[in-house]
């Protein structure tokens, strides 16, 4: 079975071997296994299985040398309600090094009987570490999420966000090598070649196709500020009797759907002025209105990643107000910045459509932080999308004061 980002499936035997599995290369992988109360922290040191700690006092999860963990779900304590398998650069910052610079990785699962499953890895950036899968209690069975949540910060910061406290957590540094005998240092030396190899810069911006995810890179514990802009162009001007109807400007409003963890659903839109809060539910605001295109900001939601770990999922949209619906013309972009990440763009470039509402983006909590994935679906009117995403709310006409 093939699984998706964000797939769960159930897992039916006690037996489990985790592999991350990739093509050949330089980069220095280091896999590990958090175990987890229900509050996502480990209980001790000892619920974290790593190469300095290679089999769990339990005996549910042992870490072999090469690299793979194996899984005995009858031997996980009661306490454990997640084990979260996760792969880290060795040494990522200093090496200048990223997993945008592995190709065709993937996690494959292994039953007594063979293969299980396979999670392909890709669409990765500036992430030196990544939470591959976790496995997890429901109703008492067990079942697997391929989860595929990038971070920055490498080992360290992965053990600070699982509640262990490290000051180093990579192995001590091999002893240096015996001095070479001495020579005659009159004669003349070769000129020396820098061997170093240069690794590519890390990206500033990256496009999404759609249908393409890409995660938003967590630093430390928290996210930092999610900053979602819209921005658009009006018709040109068109001369004759005619043209004042035809170049009328579009009003574009920009606003999502939320669901948070709690149960919570709503929306965040400048239609009933509900412009949302920061610092309290639903964690997400709307800066202001544009009704012309002309501001040169746009419109702007912003996501408090603070409360990250409190929200499920956020559908960004957009809806002509006033205007002929016209996309093409409109050109809408959307720009998605959080600290630490590469600035995702996201095009409505289906220009086709005559509907009056288009869904753009969505972001789905996966670990602790966002999957970002780009949608540009258009529906007859914000009720229709609503449907179409299972959201839940229910609709009236609304007017802007």
């Amino acid at each position: 079975m093939d699984l998706g980002k964000g797939q769960k499936i159930p897992l039916n035997e006690n037996f489990l071997t985790i592999k991350f599995e990739r093509p050949d290369s330089a980069l220095e992988i280091d896999t590990a296994a958090f175990l987890t109360q229900s509050n996502g922290k480990v209980a001790g040191d000892e619920d974290f299985v790593f190469y300095g700690n290679a089999r769990h006092n339990s005996g549910s999860v042992t870490h072999n040398d090469d690299d793979s963990i194996d899984v005995d779900l009858s031997r996980i304590p009661r306490h454990v309600e997640r084990i979260s398998i996760t792969a880290t650069i060795y040494d990522a910052d200093k090496r200048r090094q990223n997993f945008s610079m592995i190709r065709d990785a993937r996690l494959k699962i292994f039953g007594t009987h063979g293969e299980i499953a396979t999670f392909p890895l890709e669409n990765f950036t500036v992430e030196t570490a990544i939470v591959l899968g976790e496995i997890y209690r429901y109703k008492g069975a067990w079942k697997f999420n391929a989860t595929g949540a990038g971070f920055s910060g490498g080992l360290a910061a992965l053990c600070k966000d699982f509640g262990i406290e490290v000051s180093d957590v990579q192995p001590p540094a091999p002893p240096p090598p015996p001095e070479p005998p001495k020579v005659d240092t009159r004669r003349e030396r070769p000129p020396k070649v820098n061997t170093r190899r240069e690794e590519p810069p890390q990206p500033k911006k990256v496009e999404l196709r759609k249908g393409q995810k890409v995660s938003l890179v967590k630093r430390g514990s928290t996210l930092g500020e999610i900053v979602i802009n819209l921005n658009w162009s009006q018709p040109t001007n068109r001369s004759g009797f005619f043209g004042r109807f035809i170049s009328r400007g579009i009003d574009l409003d920009l606003a999502c759907l939320f669901e948070l963890k709690d149960g919570s659903i709503g929306a965040v839109q400048a239609l009933g002025n509900h412009f949302g809060e920061l610092d309290y539910p639903p964690y997400i605001a709307l800066d202001g209105d544009d009704r012309t295109g002309s501001v040169a900001a746009g419109e702007t939601i912003r996501v408090n990643g603070k409360f990250a770990d409190k929200i499920r999922r956020i559908l960004i949209y957009t809806f002509i107000y006033e205007g002929a619906a016209n996309w093409e013309e409109a050109r809408g972009v959307v720009t998605v910045n959080c600290p630490g990440s590469p600035e995702l763009i996201v095009r409505m470039d289906e220009y086709g459509s005559r509907k009056h509402t288009c869904a753009i983006a969505l972001l789905e909590n996966v670990g602790g932080t966002f999957s970002v994935e780009k949608v540009v679906e258009f529906f007859d009117d914000s009720e229709q999308m609503d449907r179409a995403f299972d959201w839940g709310l229910r609709w009236t006409v609304g007017h802007k004061d």
